[in-house]
């Protein structure tokens, strides 16, 4: 039974954490963002609520199931590492939306990728599944990234 309660209270942290961006993000949407130039293969508004709500989710069944060996060699460095790319992912959204400040959000999101790939490469020695989890969320960020340059470089 506690192992269930922390999961659900991981999954209230993740959740949270994107609910914090949407905060300053869904406002400017149709305001600031909107009036960007952006590259043909953006993808549509409609659609990054939608997977990012799916991506914390994964993230947080990985970073349960770490938890769940933390006592095991790497999993403490695991544990800190995911903390703080969860930092650096909160924070994207007040710089890039907050601050509509694409270059400050590339700094970050650059930052996010390198910690998140560090991430990924700890979880999978701790839990394999757990790094499984966690690289689909790697890719959307890698997948950002480049968004966020263009829009930086077009803009």
């Amino acid at each position: 039974m506690k192992k269930f309660l922390e999961l659900g209270v991981v999954i209230l942290i993740c959740q949270a954490v994107g609910a914090l961006g949407a905060v300053v993000t869904l406002p400017a949407i149709s305001g600031w963002y909107r009036g960007l130039e952006k590259p043909d293969w953006t993808p549509a508004a409609g659609l990054f609520g939608p997977v990012w709500t799916i991506l914390y989710l994964m993230m947080a069944v990985a970073f349960w199931r770490v938890w769940q060996r933390r006592l095991e060699p790497g999993a403490r460095r695991a544990c800190v590492l995911f903390a703080v790319q969860l930092v650096l992912n909160s924070a994207w959204s007040w710089l890039f939306f907050g601050l509509r400040n694409p270059f400050f959000g590339l700094i970050d999101i650059v930052l996010l990728a390198g910690v998140l790939a560090w991430t990924v490469r700890v979880f999978l020695k701790v839990d394999r599944m757990a790094g499984f989890l966690m690289v689909p969320y790697l890719v959307w960020v890698l997948f950002a990234s480049l968004l966020n340059f263009s829009l930086w470089r077009m803009n």
